[in-house]
Formats: structure tokens, C-alpha cells, sequence
């Protein structure tokens, strides 16, 4: 199913050759920047006066697979741009800061690439004289799109996705005694190829943003053993109090792993098997993982030779906690957590920043929209056509919240009348190889709780496929194929959209009705917007009063839908992102919109209505 994944650059060239011309016309304004129009400042979060080269994005980048020893490269990098098919790099004159996407205001730099170009990095770094012997991984949170690796100008490895982190070992390109150097050629298409890219376009308008480009998610290296973990698949079953763990490795079969749960410091269960295989590991009368109580248990695994020396360790966390389907007393479908019915109900979270646009300035900043969102009185986000770095799922864990993940979409939109779009083998392959590694990626958190392969026909292709596939490859989820417009009734969830609502489908025997999105009720604020006019919201009102009254109307409305089979709702949305003037809070999260209190009351009516 994840053949030929790379195969994907030949249809993008044939289609590159076509928008050249149109492109070419255009790029006296390929110099895109995030300064709000029609002023002479950026908008900035709180969080921007933070930034600086030598402390950014700081915090260890892999919560759930936790080594010691690390170094970040994130900082200055020189960079440069050439034209995509130059296959050496130009003049290295200019300085980015890292992580930050070269059209953000937090990167200095704040220029478009189009299409056609291709943007290089480059930066010298030295390898700590205790890591002698060991080898040394270089690894990417994220690149978008496609990312080609050099160290010491020997190629090390290449990458196609832009939302899963990626590593190579590069021992063998390391000089002796000299500083190392990494140069990085991206190509990014964006809008302009199949590949998924989310609400980015190369013309932003509407509710499609800024281009991101590049290196938005930490760099950094790390010292392994020759023979070193690789990854780690945490399943926790509460019906058994049981957690299942499976570790792999480039090992001998003969290895040993094994792991060691500990509770409030102290050890409560351990247990031993081998490599990719599934090791249960007793937790008796769990502590159970929910949004009002996120308990989570520490986990040690450790990696042992045929002769008992330990060659390597992590350190991780699960939570115990089950999201399933069931029927309510009134034999409603319901979402169950934990076995007991609960409504979801929380905003759609773009994930968007105005002065780092996919990449928060601050990690303190990613924590603030989770901690916000709890304030309020939601217990879940969907989380809307973007994957973020792990530490905001490590936030969502910590703090209590569910996740709802979307893929981010990519290549042609159908209609709402229209069957399934069909993609050319090189773009199915490429939207399907990044839909495994991100469910990879993200599976071992407790708070993502179902997986939505398609919104509102955007790129939705062989939609019972996929979600079949999806509900085969992680069974401890539930998957909701296809978010508003086109349900091709698969899957374990019936999603609408409506705006601003509410509505709700029918109920039905085996699959939740859920409002996917509703709401959408605008609130420019003068300061805090992107743009100083043509701010739009999908019902725009004038003061704060209006807005409080309007989403008091919209929730009594909602209510009784709840109580006749609704079984979640998404508000849309968490914060204001470019012209978008729909959010909880300003994009600049220097103001929630109304009054917090007021909100948190609402909205616990709402979920408390099946309680």
C-alpha cells in the first residue's frame, strides 16, 4: 500500500512546467511578508520578545522517547535560494533563524519561495568530545516538503513529507577532527503540488494561509549505541489493566528488552520479552486517563544483550484510557471514554501562529492554546489539517485534552455532489505514506482519540479504503471518514458541517452523529487583526456583547440536540488565523473574546448533558 513513495516528482515537474508561465507573470509579489497590511509593524505574540538565537524552541523535542544526552541546532543558519533545479547551492550571504519557515517574522527573513526555487541551508557545528564512539543521528522534527541532506557534502539521506520527523545516521560522514557541516536543499510546492499542505496556498486568501516553507519544527543530535531503540508502540488496554509495549531495533534477534512502569516515582510493574514483539505489562486498579483526571505512568525500557549488558534506554509515559463506541441508556450511539458516554465539545484548532505562521514562537506559547481551551470549558480540539510538534500533544497528555487528528489534505477538492476524486498512483502513495507515518508518530499519546483522513472533500479519494485501513492499521481509535460534505458511510462517525448551526444528522445503529464544525461567529478587533480591512468571519458581529450573546443562542440551540443523539461538536474556532476574525481568542492571543467564566459555564452545561 506504501510502494513508491518517491515517485511523486515527475507528475509534480510536468505540473510545475505548466504554472511556470502564470508564476513567472506574478513574481514581481513573490516577496511575501506577514507585516499586516496597510501598517508598518508585524503582528507579534507575547511570546515573540522571547526569541533569540541562542534560546529557541529549547525544550527537549521527543517527550515520549526521552535520552539524556542531546544538542540542538536550532539558531542562526545561513540560507540561500536558487532555482529548483540547480543542484548545487548558491552563495551562503544571508542568516535565518531555525526553526522558524523562511515566510515567517520570527525566521528574519520573511520572503516567499515559490515554486520554482529552492531554498538552501547550511550550518558548521562540532560533535562534544564525549560522544567519541558513539553513532551520531541527526534528526528533523519537520521539513516541508522535500528535504535532501548533506553532511560534509556527503549526501546522508532524503525525505518527502512535511508533518513527519525524519532522521539519519551520519557517523560515517563525520570528520575526524575538524567542525562538521550540514547543508539542507528544500523544495516545497505547496498549493501548486499534490503532496498534503493543509491551508497553505502560494496566493493566501480566505481560509487558506501563508506558504511555509523549510526546516518549522527543531533540528538536533543525539549519541546512540551502534545497536539503539528505534521506536516504541504503547497500547493500553483498561479492560485487561494491562499496557502492551512493543520496541524496535536494528538488533539480533537475541536482544532483551525490558520495561519497568512506575507510578508517583514508584516502581509498580515490570516485564521482559524481545524485539517487536508485544510485551504486556500488568497495571493493576489503574489510574485511569481523562480530561478531568490526565493521569499518566512513567515507563523505562531498556535494551539488553544476549549476555545481560544493558546497550541502551529511554524513558516515556503512557495514560490508560479507551475511546470506543456504545449505546447510552436511551440505546443512542454514543463516544465512550474510558466505557462511559461522554460529549466532546471544543474548538477547531488551525494551529497557526502571526509571527512563526506553522511554528510557535515559544513552547510555553504551544502550551497557552491548550491551556486556554480548558479554560473555557472544552474538553477536546480537532486539531485541522496540521500535525504539530510532539510537545503539543505532550501539553494535550499533561493537561487533559482529547484530540481529534486531522491529515492535512493536499492535490484537487470535490465538490459537494461529486464522488471520490481520482489521484494518480504517485500522489495516492505519497498521501498515503505520510498518513502512516504520522499515525506512527503520534500513537502513543492517550489524548488523540480519533483520526479524520478527509474534511469537506478536500483531496478525499477512495475514502472506504483508507478508513478501513486506518481502523485495520490502529484499532484503538476511532476514525471519522470524512468531516463534513461528502460521508461515504464508513467508519465509526456521521460528520456535518454547518455554519454557523447548529445541526445534527440522524442517528445511527453503529456509527455517532457529530457537528464536525458550526459556530464560525466573527469579531474583528482593532490591534490584535492581520490585516486592517477585509477581515471576514462566517457571521461577522461588532462588539463583544454581540459575540457572547450569539454563541449563548448557538449552545441553547445545541443542547437538546445533544439529548436526542449528538454525540460531539466543534466550535470553529480556537483563535483568529490571517483575515479569519472567527476566533475564541485574537491571533495574536492577547484577548479572549468573551468573557471566560461565562464560557466555561456554558460549555459545561453542554457536556454535562449526558452525565
Amino acid at each position: 500500500m506504501y510502494s513508491g513513495k518517491h515517485g511523486i516528482i515527475s507528475t509534480l515537474v510536468e505540473t510545475l512546467r505548466k504554472i511556470t508561465i502564470l508564476f513567472v507573470l506574478i513574481a514581481a509579489s513573490s516577496c511575501a511578508s506577514d507585516r499586516t497590511p496597510g501598517t508598518d509593524r508585524p503582528l507579534l505574540t507575547r511570546w515573540a520578545k522571547d526569541v533569540s538565537p541562542e534560546n529557541v524552541l529549547a525544550e527537549y523535542p521527543r517527550p515520549q522517547m526521552v535520552r539524556d544526552n542531546w544538542v540542538n541546532l536550532n539558531g542562526i543558519w545561513q540560507y540561500c535560494i536558487t532555482h529548483q533545479y540547480d543542484t548545487h547551492p548558491g552563495d551562503f550571504n544571508d542568516q535565518i533563524l531555525v526553526p522558524f519557515p523562511i515566510q515567517s517574522h520570527l525566521s528574519r527573513v520573511t520572503q516567499h519561495v515559490p515554486p520554482w526555487k529552492r531554498l538552501w541551508y547550511r550550518r558548521t557545528f562540532d560533535i562534544p568530545s564525549d560522544w567519541k564512539g558513539r553513532n551520531i543521528l541527526l534528526h528533523f522534527g519537520a521539513v516541508d516538503y522535500e528535504a535532501e541532506v548533506w553532511v560534509n557534502d556527503q549526501q546522508v539521506g532524503m525525505h518527502r513529507g512535511g508533518y513527519d520527523p525524519f532522521s539519519f545516521d551520519i557517523t560515517k560522514a563525520l570528520n575526524e577532527d575538524r567542525p562538521q557541516q550540514i547543508t539542507l536543499a528544500v523544495w516545497d510546492p505547496t498549493d501548486a503540488g499534490p503532496q498534503p499542505c493543509g491551508k497553505q496556498m502560494n496566493e493566501p486568501f480566505g481560509i487558506f494561509y501563508t506558504a511555509v516553507t523549510g526546516i518549522w519544527q527543531t533540528v538536533w543530535l543525539e549519541p546512540v549505541s551502534p545497536t539503539h531503540i528505534e521506536s516504541l508502540r504503547i497500547t493500553p488496554d483498561i479492560d485487561a489493566d494491562t499496557v502492551y509495549i512493543a520496541t524496535t531495533a536494528a538488533a539480533p534477534d537475541e536482544f532483551i528488552v525490558t520495561i519497568e512502569v512506575s507510578s508517583d516515582n514508584s516502581t509498580i510493574a515490570t516485564a521482559s520479552g524481545y524485539l517487536d514483539q508485544q510485551i504486556a505489562v500488568p497495571v493493576t486498579n489503574p489510574r485511569l486517563w481523562s480530561p478531568d483526571l490526565p493521569f499518566l505512568y512513567d515507563v523505562k525500557v531498556t535494551l539488553h544483550d544476549i549476555v545481560g549488558n544493558q546497550v541502551d534506554a529511554v524513558e516515556s509515559y503512557f495514560g490508560m484510557r479507551k475511546i470506543s463506541l456504545g449505546k447510552d441508556d436511551n440505546g443512542i450511539t454514543r463516544l465512550l471514554l474510558n466505557n462511559k458516554p461522554l460529549f466532546l465539545f471544543g474548538p477547531l484548532d488551525q494551529g497557526w501562529w502571526p509571527d512563526g505562521l506553522y511554528t510557535a514562537p515559544t513552547d510555553d506559547a504551544l502550551k497557552y492554546d491548550i491551556e486556554i481551551t480548558k479554560q473555557l470549558g472544552f474538553n477536546m480540539a480537532r486539531k485541522h489539517v496540521k500535525v504539530e510538534p510532539d510537545r503539543w500533544y505532550y501539553w494535550a497528555d499533561k493537561l487533559g485534552l482529547l484530540v481529534w487528528q486531522d491529515m492535512p489534505n493536499g492535490d484537487k477538492h470535490i465538490r459537494q455532489d461529486k464522488p471520490d476524486y481520482t489521484r494518480s498512483p504517485e500522489s495516492a502513495a505519497q498521501f498515503e505514506s505520510e498518513l502512516k507515518n504520522i499515525i506512527d508518530t503520534l500513537h502513543n499519546h492517550p489524548s488523540i482519540v480519533m483520526w479524520i483522513p478527509f474534511n469537506e472533500g478536500w483531496g478525499q479519494y477512495d475514502t472506504e479504503r483508507i478508513t478501513n485501513w486506518v481502523k485495520q492499521y490502529d484499532p484503538t481509535r476511532l476514525v471519522n471518514n470524512a468531516s463534513g460534505w461528502r460521508d461515504r458511510g464508513a467508519g465509526d462517525i456521521h460528520d456535518i458541517h454547518s455554519y454557523p448551526g447548529p445541526a445534527a444528522p440522524p442517528n445511527e445503529e453503529s456509527r455517532a452523529a457529530v457537528l464536525g464544525e458550526f459556530g464560525g461567529l466573527g469579531l474583528p478587533l482593532k490591534g490584535h487583526t492581520w490585516t486592517t480591512e477585509k477581515n471576514w468571519g462566517y457571521r461577522t458581529l461588532k462588539t463583544k456583547e454581540q459575540l457572547l450573546s450569539g454563541y449563548g443562542r448557538l449552545l441553547e440551540k445545541l443542547q437538546p440536540m445533544v439529548a436526542k443523539g449528538l454525540a460531539a461538536a466543534v466550535y470553529t474556532q480556537t483563535t483568529d488565523v490571517e483575515t479569519e476574525v472567527n476566533g475564541l481568542m485574537t491571533y495574536d492571543r492577547a484577548v479572549i473574546k468573551m468573557d471566560a467564566e461565562r464560557i466555561a459555564e456554558s460549555n459545561s452545561i453542554i457536556i454535562s448533558t449526558l452525565k
